[in-house]
């Protein structure tokens, strides 16, 4: 069977070498990057359209469809295969609202009764700007639509608040994602990532993760698309997991069932652990980038029957085994990242990086030229291990990492800090 996956990053990369594992299946990317050549046969897209998807899956002979990225799920790219009669991984449109516009998925969150932080949405930057600096206090300023993870800015006072107005707004710094905006409260405590995969009617808890989004160390600087994950977080304990299947993930897929629109495909909620009581932050209608190149790496057997049986309405016989007991990933990006950042730079080192035990590199904004591999984006490669422990994890992923070179290179350094000298009681 051929099995079509959509988008060309490293969470793409992932779920192509972990299909392509299968015995039987031939694995096809569209339009890939310079490694994933090695796990698949490369196609042409130049616009992931919803027409452009189905005529790709159409002429590859498609048996199932794995569409990666946010966008085209959010442009109807399943409605779009289903109406084909192509079998395909991802929520309908109407579902992935529940990622495509931050107001909607809170004014469902309050709906059905989801914890989540206060808020208030405005579409005029004036009344948005006059509320913060009355407010006087932290708050998060969030554009409406996709902002490939960029688009929230965790503001310390209203200065910083009113600025995040004006380039969301104003400035319109992320296009017409940013015609309206959510402002909420500030929530403290530990983000994690946590995803299940779901049919509609059950779901499979996937294991947790937990992603770092700030450029650099210490948790500072800028949002970015994520920087490096692990799994499991040690904060997300068999009680925290449990509150967050009960008030969070089932309040959610019963409420997507109740208005007409069963869920089906990957639905990631991003939570804020305060106090031991989990908070949704957003939700995502796909797989994390990077938490699933960790979820990938630690994985037992075929990921296919999981995402064939969310597509036909029935995981209730996928049982996840997580073979590796941890996983951690690091994000080697172009220097300037997430502002603005040269291409082109020659990548040396990638088979050394390979060689470490427990590693496999998985390539994001990277091209081909003259017979080498160069740098074609923010985010370049993920280099992800496993490990007994996390700490074999992060030595064998930074050992790796340090293999690599190209000009600009920039990382961080202490993906894992959180968990790394923890208690080892967490979930799985």
């Amino acid at each position: 069977m051929k099995v079509l996956v959509i988008g060309s990053g490293a969470r793409e990369h992932a779920l192509a070498w972990k299909l392509a594992q299968d015995e039987g299946v031939d694995v096809v990317v569209a339009p890939g990057n310079a490694g994933m050549g090695a796990v698949a046969e490369r196609r042409p897209l130049p616009k992931a359209t919803p027409e452009a998807i189905v005529a790709l899956a159409t002429e590859v002979g498609a048996g199932f469809v794995v569409v990666g990225p946010e966008a085209p799920l959010v442009d109807g790219a399943i409605d779009a295969l289903a109406a084909a009669g192509i079998e395909a991984f991802g929520p309908a449109r109407f579902q992935a609202q529940l990622e495509g516009s931050k107001i909607f998925s809170k004014e469902f969150m309050a709906r059905h009764g989801v914890p989540t932080a206060g808020f208030r949405v405005f579409d005029d930057a004036d009344e948005a700007e006059a509320y913060v600096r009355a407010a006087g206090r932290p708050l998060v300023v969030k554009a409406d639509g996709l902002a490939a993870g960029k688009g929230v800015t965790v503001a310390k006072d209203a200065d910083e608040a009113a600025d995040a107005v004006d380039r969301i707004m104003r400035q319109r710094e992320f296009g017409g994602a940013g015609a309206r905006v959510l402002i909420e409260e500030c929530l403290v405590g530990e983000e994690v990532s946590f995803h299940v995969v779901s049919d509609g009617e059950r779901y499979v808890p996937m294991a947790p993760a937990q992603d770092h989004k700030r450029a650099y160390d210490g948790d500072q600087g800028p949002n970015t698309g994520g920087m490096g994950a692990y799994s499991p977080p040690p904060v997300f304990t068999d009680e925290v997991r449990q509150k967050t299947l009960a008030r969070v993930v089932e309040p959610t897929l019963a409420g997507m069932r109740a208005e007409g629109h069963p869920f089906r495909g990957a639905l990631f909620v991003g939570l804020m652990i305060v106090d031991g009581e989990p908070l949704v932050l957003e939700y995502n209608t796909r797989f994390g980038d990077p938490e699933c190149e960790s979820m990938m790496m630690r994985w037992q057997g075929s990921i296919l029957p999981l995402l064939q049986g969310s597509a036909r309405g029935d995981v209730s016989a996928v049982e996840p085994v997580w073979e590796a007991p941890t996983s951690l990933c690091v994000v080697l990006a172009s220097g300037g990242y997430p502002g603005a950042y040269e291409t082109g730079k020659v990548i040396e080192g990638l088979e050394a990086a390979a060689a470490v035990e427990g590693v496999e590199v998985f390539h994001a904004g990277t091209a081909e030229r003259d017979g080498q591999v160069v740098t074609h984006g923010g985010r370049v490669l993920t280099v992800t291990a496993v490990g007994d422990t996390l700490e074999q994890a992060a030595e064998r992923a930074y050992r790796a990492a340090d293999a690599i070179t190209f000009d600009g290179k920039m990382l961080r350094r202490d993906i894992g800090w959180r968990a790394r000298s923890a208690s080892p009681s967490r979930s799985s």
